[in-house]
């Protein structure tokens, strides 16, 4: 118990003294977690709502594929980015100035971007069908064009897809198995806040452990948080 006490201690002073290890890891998460986010938004919102929106043949093997890539174990994605990535994997021989090496920062966003699109795509989905389709008739009624009328109901149903975006977010920036594969977990180069936890414990080193796991909780804190506000604004409303 006096471990625990001291670790805890000494996990506060690192923070207050803004440790440089601990900096470098909590900024190359944020940035990671952050490029597969805006990734994955810039995607699985216009997805979304085409999805909720629109009747085309083979869409419910689309959505079935989308909720299946919400369940989907980060672990497989992180060894499928892994194989498709490696010396003999296919994107191997094509030397496209796009696709990242494994072990870099560029491999894990693309994980994460994996992990977090089915999300955000899935749950705007859900909010655009949430909205009344009476509206949308009115909207048309009223000569709106096709990406008028598209625009009106997503900022209708704004709540569900700010809370897509937060969920996307929460899946990832706490998600240890895919970027521990395809990124390696170099110290200074790809180690995130959830790579970093397990190999401090690991060492022993339970000071700099419990003080990333603080600032992990407090980034998943405030994200909850967030959903809340939004859920209470919308009830108000």
């Amino acid at each position: 118990m006096d471990k625990i006490i001291q670790g805890i201690i000494q996990a506060v002073q690192l923070i207050v003294d803004a440790d440089p290890v601990v900096t470098e890891i909590v900024v190359l998460s944020l940035l990671v977690s952050g490029t597969a986010l805006l990734i994955s938004t810039l995607v699985g919102i216009p997805l979304g709502a085409l999805m909720g929106l629109s009747r085309f043949a083979g869409r419910r093997l689309v959505i079935a594929l989308l909720y299946t890539g919400m369940g989907f174990p980060p672990v497989v994605v992180g060894l499928f980015v892994y194989l498709m990535l490696s010396r003999s994997g296919p994107l191997a021989g094509l030397n496209l100035p796009f696709v990242p090496a494994l072990f870099t920062p560029g491999a894990m966003v693309i994980a994460q971007t994996i992990i977090s699109f089915p999300l955000v795509a899935g749950f705007t989905m859900a909010a655009v069908m949430g909205v009344d389709p009476q509206l949308r008739l009115q909207i048309r009624s009223l000569g709106a064009t096709p990406l008028q009328t598209t625009l009106a109901i997503l900022s209708e149903s704004r709540v569900g897809v700010i809370v897509s975006i937060i969920a996307g977010f929460g899946s990832i920036i706490s998600e240890v198995g895919a970027v521990m594969l395809v990124g390696g977990n170099i110290e200074g180069r790809t180690r995130v806040l959830t790579t970093a936890i397990v190999l401090e414990t690991r060492k022993g080193a339970f000071d700099v452990a419990i003080a990333l796991g603080i600032i992990l909780l407090a980034i998943t804190f405030l994200t909850n948080l967030a959903v809340l506000r939004l859920q209470g604004r919308a009830l108000e409303e």
